[in-house]
């Protein structure tokens, strides 16, 4: 039989435990923004498992770095229809 691959949940969840010293080091506000960048790049582990070629940590990251993208897009939009007066797309 041939070797068996952890699951990309597994994966993850063992990833997010490498980092458990760093987090414990961090700010007490800056562990809920680190548990919200795991919680955001967990939405992901599907398009996780397509990647299989890199490296884990970076697929977490760029799902991460995504998310963040999203929301900095979002509030950018939302500026810019507050500038110009213009109700939002979603009124």
């Amino acid at each position: 039989m041939g070797r068996t691959h952890p699951s990309i949940t597994q994966t993850f969840l063992e990833e997010q435990g490498a980092l458990a010293r760093f987090r414990r080091a961090l700010r007490r506000s800056d562990q809920v923004v680190f548990d919200d960048l795991f919680a955001r790049a967990h939405q992901h582990l599907a398009a996780a498992a397509y990647a299989s070629h890199a490296l884990p940590l970076e697929v977490f990251l760029l799902a991460m770095l995504l998310e963040e993208h999203k929301e900095v897009r979002a509030l950018r939009q939302h500026l810019e229809s507050l500038q110009s007066g213009l109700p939002e797309p979603n009124e």
